[in-house]
């Protein structure tokens, strides 16, 4: 029962509630804005004046399109309103304060294990094979016979 109550009392799981409830109370004002208002201007433009009773029966079956249409009307203010009041700014924040990479000493790779080593090391870290000074080639040199 203790780790039921930990998991309740986390952090993500109050946010996540939290979310859901505002997010269905702002699904409640959008829904009331694109009845009220968007839905009557764009009717009064078109010639509807209310897209909810906009339907259409076949054999005693209602199809209502004018409430399909509100819907949509709606999830696109919704998705407008996340993306350029939520996210865009979480972007930028994110952006501005991402930490920078460490600038280390210039890299090359260990000849015998492929791993990155300082240029100026003389033995891998990794598999501690010598290795040759940097510039120098890792092939036995020997002289041409003609």
């Amino acid at each position: 029962m203790s780790g039921f109550k930990r998991f309740l009392l986390r952090g993500n799981v109050v946010d996540l509630a939290v979310a859901v409830v505002v997010g269905a109370a702002f699904k409640d004002v959008v829904d009331a804005l694109v009845k009220s208002f968007i839905t009557p201007l764009i009717g009064a433009l078109g010639g509807v004046p209310d897209f909810s009773a906009l339907a259409f029966t076949i054999n005693n079956s209602r199809f209502g399109v004018g409430v399909f249409i509100n819907a949509v009307v709606s999830f696109v203010i919704i998705a407008a309103v996340v993306y350029f009041f939520i996210v865009l700014p979480v972007n930028a924040l994110m952006e501005r304060f991402k930490a920078e990479e460490p600038v280390g000493p210039p890299q090359r790779e260990c000849p015998h294990c492929l791993s990155k080593i300082p240029v100026a090391a003389g033995r891998c870290a990794f598999c501690t094979q010598e290795v040759p000074a940097a510039g120098k080639s890792t092939q036995p040199t020997t002289p041409i016979q003609t």
